[in-house]
């Protein structure tokens, strides 16, 4: 606080002023919509207000939303995706101002915010009892995210309402990169699937838990854990047990999994004896696979890692090795859906 009064965030700005970066922020990338985009998005954002779900794009992976303030409507999400009741939802806002009634804000998470979003960054903290229990997965705290997507932002700020939104497919099955896959999954249980095109990330946000004195990594996603700490200037810490991991999404169930056999394996390491295998990395592996999928970096293989899985098994191939990633950058995040697409 300075001598008259105001109140500074670290960085040194008032509050006031670091939020409106984030508001000038959201507003670029609304204003960039077409007419007949801002005209789809209006028609979502009526369907979001009547307790319908709509399926829109993020810049991670497609979302399915609903009010998250009306625990029918959220009800609905679960019974769509097949999707058990306590694993809670991430609340999708389009303002700081619209988080501070949801949950209770510490100056690190606000730091967070106003430096990353809108962005692939989901940050756990104490849960208002404006949130229904049945969004929360009946936790005392709840995920928020601002995404930095223009279709999901527009969705939520003409919606005037926080919108839970999980990925938009059946649950356990990859993830939805692009429009045409949300159809599939579940085009036929909504009244809407918007389509922006193909997402820019390919893996969900990170989620970071901010309730306590250190910040904890419950899921490594679309935002590196490195750049956090250097925000921060402290380490980011891992999870020590699972009470708290259970606080974050997609971190206690099977999930991201392909309908064949998924194996994790170094280049040279695929068995001698392996018949009709997909390969898909950034290496060449040995052997002669049926398929392979190369990519470029580990950007290119996270953003492309859901739609490569639901290729590959379509190809009629009898397993798919994967090459495991360096756990750094994107590189955590990856072998993460990597392993729990694995069954690890």
């Amino acid at each position: 606080m300075t001598d008259g009064g105001e109140v500074k965030t670290v960085s040194g700005r008032g509050i006031e002023a670091a939020a409106s970066d984030v508001d000038a922020r959201v507003e670029n990338k609304i204003s960039a919509l077409a007419p007949e985009q801002l005209e789809i998005v209006r028609r979502g954002a009526e369907i979001i207000k009547s307790g319908g779900l709509v399926a829109f794009p993020t810049e991670t992976v497609y979302g399915l939303g609903a009010n998250a303030l009306d625990a029918e409507a959220v009800r609905r999400i679960y019974e769509t995706k097949g999707r058990p009741s306590d694993n809670p939802l991430i609340l999708h806002v389009s303002s700081i101002e619209m988080t501070e009634g949801l949950v209770e804000l510490n100056w690190r998470a606000r730091m967070l915010m106003e430096k990353f979003w809108p962005g692939p960054l989901s940050i756990v903290l104490p849960a208002k009892e404006v949130i229904p229990s049945r969004t929360r997965g009946g936790l005392p705290t709840a995920a928020v995210r601002m995404p930095d997507a223009a279709v999901a932002l527009a969705l939520i700020k003409f919606s005037n309402l926080p919108i839970a939104a999980p990925s938009a497919n059946i649950s356990g099955r990859p993830s939805p990169t692009d429009a045409e896959t949300v159809r599939r999954d579940v085009g036929d249980k909504i009244p809407l699937v918007i389509d922006g095109g193909e997402t820019r990330y390919g893996v969900e946000s990170t989620v970071i838990d901010m309730t306590g004195e250190h910040a904890v990594l419950l899921r490594p996603g679309g935002l590196a854990k490195e750049d956090i700490e250097a925000e921060l200037g402290e380490e980011v810490l891992l999870p020590q047990d699972q009470t708290i991991i259970k606080r974050s999404p997609g971190t206690r169930y099977r999930h991201y999994a392909p309908n064949v056999t998924l194996i994790l394996a170094a280049p040279d390491e695929i068995p001698a004896e392996a018949e009709n295998w997909a390969w898909m990395g950034v290496s060449e592996p040995a052997g002669n696979p049926a398929k392979k999928i190369k990519f470029r970096d580990d950007a290119e293989y996270a953003r492309e890692l859901f739609r490569a899985m639901r290729a590959l098994e379509k190809s009629g191939v009898s397993a798919i090795y994967a090459e495991i990633p360096e756990e750094r950058g994107i590189g955590r995040a990856l072998k993460d859906r990597l392993v729990r697409a694995a069954g690890g």
